[in-house]
């Protein structure tokens, strides 16, 4: 039942030369219902790779569950961490093989990590295609704001410092725009040191910058 779902949301994953970014809201809602101000889209895989989600709530910790499992079989069989291509497909084999069913997984992801061959960001939609973006994206409901914000103002050259100010410029706007996005902005860093969550308080300091 569509009312009884929790869902709504806005992520952003965007890629610089140093390192890509990965921001997501706090809302989580049923309905017209505001059901979590506090729902955390963006999660650490391992050390070196993380996900968002936009979508059923419950479809995505079902699917970061699976996930996970898969992910310490592999390591169990094989001796070591799988790529971060890797992690996208086996998450898409996940989505397509219900696609077709009564039940498909409502939610599209962001996956993105580090390497041994670099820098990688993937956009997965609920029926599984997997495409690698070389610069941005965004999913959910306020994506059509945060795409605004992002087509205007990336560039090739963005530092790390600068994706961040994007990310949460990005989410900033849709908060303000969509009423199934709000509540706070997470943001996750992966660079050639792994991943690693920013204090609130440093994003706290950004939405208060008066651009945003």
């Amino acid at each position: 039942m569509e009312n009884d779902t929790k869902k709504g949301t806005t992520t952003v994953g965007i890629k610089t030369k140093e390192g890509i970014i990965l921001a997501a809201d706090k809302r989580a809602s049923m309905g017209y219902l505001i059901a979590d101000k506090d729902a955390e889209k963006i999660h650490l895989i391992d050390d070196n790779n993380a996900m968002t989600f936009a979508g059923s709530v419950a479809d995505s910790q079902m699917l970061l569950r699976y996930l996970k499992t898969e992910l310490r079989l592999y390591i169990i069989k094989r001796g070591n961490q799988i790529s971060c291509n890797g992690i996208a497909t086996l998450l898409s084999h996940f989505l397509f093989s219900n696609a077709h069913s009564f039940s498909p997984f409502l939610i599209q992801f962001i996956v993105a990590g580090v390497d041994k061959t670099g820098l990688h960001l993937y956009d997965l939609d609920m029926g599984g295609s997997k495409m690698e973006k070389s610069t941005y994206t965004s999913t959910g409901s306020g994506s059509p704001v945060a795409y605004g914000v992002l087509e205007d103002n990336y560039k090739e050259d963005l530092t790390l410092a600068e994706g961040i100010k994007l990310a949460v410029r990005a989410i900033s706007a849709a908060i303000k725009r969509d009423m199934a996005t709000g509540n706070g902005i997470d943001v996750i860093v992966i660079d050639k040191n792994g991943a690693k969550r920013i204090d609130k308080k440093k994003i706290a300091e950004m939405v208060n910058i008066n651009e945003f």
